[in-house]
């Protein structure tokens, strides 16, 4: 049964209704090792109905063994309740996922691939209404093997809301996604969140935690760092704002003009920089300088932003480092056997590539279809038929 239009609106009590009386998600102290190393530290969260909550961290830092201890996809020590039961017990039509890495068969059309997966619940989100959503008009009879890399990544976005689902977890969901279908496609998920969804994404893009997220976990070396609001997180670490100005030469004469005028400034490589300064005094700022013969060639403001929080916190550029811990337990540590593959035990209907490609990745293999932080899912659907359903225990 499809969904689509007015049947799909949600009022306040319906969306409260997605959380139940369990809430969505509580972790407490959970953490993974890999032998001596740990890629989760006893790491604690709860989420509530219609709440963001985005992990950010450098790879390597932990994230997508997060998103697999939370679904139950990986070993972990500690507890994890979804909608109060276990991962793996909890009613897999309300939960989607969408691993970082993601590899459907690539003969299949974006039409075909999100009618497939929507042919695995009772009830859908339409997949026409959805492939419109997702900015896929017009390529809907494209095999997904021809899509450029921003369609490939909305049909995967696809497969893992077609079942509308209550929680929704997205491994860096706007990767490859060009910065017109990002902000369409954070038009979407705010949509999904006003009628009451919950998500847990992972990202390295630091707009996109700022526009979408009530709440944001740092993440490094498998720990939470500190969690807040994007603004709360800014504010205790992010720095002051700073205005810096070209003097054209004079910033010797210019720190001297702004010390005298109640104004701490420095001489930076690009400018003369004033620091905590807010935009209604930058005039202040000019006059002292124009009173005191000091010419201006240029000016910046800049407010400190949510990166700047988490260099402070860590010290740590955001996304740089490799992931060789969730490489190595890609190939060995998930999955019932199907066939001659091996799966994961995935809530909702993402995928993950084939046992090949993560066996290549785990021994340094080359293959593009596997990254360091690859998330992980079920073996994808290989023809239209659906001889292996995403999602399935067997």
């Amino acid at each position: 049964m499809q969904r689509g239009g007015d049947d799909a609106e949600r009022d306040e009590a319906s969306g409260a209704e997605r959380g139940g009386d369990d809430g969505v998600l509580v972790a407490e102290n959970v953490s993974r090792h890999y032998g001596e190393t740990s890629a989760l530290d006893g790491v604690s969260l709860a989420l509530e109905a219609s709440e963001v909550f985005c992990c950010i961290g450098p790879n390597g830092a932990g994230k997508t063994t997060l998103v697999r201890a939370l679904c139950g996809t990986t070993d972990y020590e500690g507890e994890v309740a979804v909608f109060g039961r276990a991962p793996t017990a909890v009613d897999r039509s309300r939960v989607g996922l969408l691993p970082q890495e993601f590899a459907p068969s690539g003969r299949l059309t974006a039409r075909e691939l999100l009618t497939y997966y929507a042919g695995l619940y009772e009830e859908t989100r339409d997949p026409e209404e959805l492939l419109t959503d997702l900015g896929l008009e017009g390529s809907e009879e494209t095999r997904y093997e021809n899509l450029s890399g921003g369609q490939r990544r909305r049909v995967c976005v696809g497969t893992a809301l077609v079942n509308d689902p209550d929680l929704l977890f997205l491994d860096e969901p706007t990767t490859g996604i060009d910065p017109v279908g990002r902000r369409e496609l954070w038009r979407l998920l705010e949509e999904r969140v006003a009628s009451g969804t919950t998500i847990f994404l992972t990202t390295h893009d630091m707009a996109e935690a700022e526009r979408l997220a009530d709440r944001v976990g740092l993440l490094a070396d498998g720990r939470l760092a500190e969690v807040g609001a994007p603004g709360e997180l800014v504010g205790r670490h992010g720095g002051e704002s700073r205005l810096t100005i070209d003097i054209e030469g004079q910033s010797a004469a210019g720190v001297r003009a702004l010390a005298e005028a109640g104004y701490r400034a420095e001489r930076r490589e690009e400018g003369l920089a004033v620091a905590d300064v807010s935009p209604k005094a930058i005039n202040g700022v000019v006059r002292a300088l124009d009173d005191r013969g000091v010419g201006i060639g240029s000016l910046a403001w800049r407010q400190p932003t949510l990166e700047d929080a988490y260099l402070e916190l860590t010290g740590t550029a955001v996304g740089s480092g490799g992931d060789p811990i969730e490489a190595a337990s890609t190939p060995t540590e998930i999955g019932d056997e199907i066939g001659e593959g091996r799966s994961e035990k995935s809530l909702g209907a993402a995928t993950e590539t084939d046992a090949d490609a993560r066996t290549d990745a785990a021994e340094g293999g080359t293959d593009s279809s596997v990254d360091t932080d690859a998330g992980t899912g079920t073996e994808a659907a290989t023809e239209a038929d659906g001889k292996t359903r995403p999602g399935e225990n067997r």
